[in-house]
């Protein structure tokens, strides 16, 4: 696992990220190089266990969290705000 490269606000945003409904783990991997495995237990890891049980419990049933899970007809809204993923580690303004 990577969590012991990662720093503070890293983890954060991975934390951030993994309670987001549509960000997948996926993107997760991509600007982390984090697993699915490895976000689960940086989530158990800075969470209490209620709210990792709570987060679980969401995200296994949900589609979204898969990129291979999810309808690609349907319409995704997208900020004009939002700014592109280019591997930038943090996207959130600080």
């Amino acid at each position: 696992m990577q969590n012991q490269q990662l720093t503070l606000p890293e983890i954060d945003r991975v934390i951030e990220m993994a309670w987001e409904d549509r960000t997948t783990f996926e993107a997760i991997k991509f600007q982390f190089g984090l697993c699915e495995k490895d976000v689960i237990n940086i989530m158990r890891m800075h969470m209490k266990r209620g709210s990792f049980n709570m987060w679980r419990k969401r995200v296994q049933a949900r589609s979204t969290k898969h990129f291979q899970l999810i309808n690609r007809n349907e319409f995704r809204f997208k900020c004009s705000m939002q700014k592109t993923i280019s591997r930038n580690k943090i996207s959130k303004r600080q």
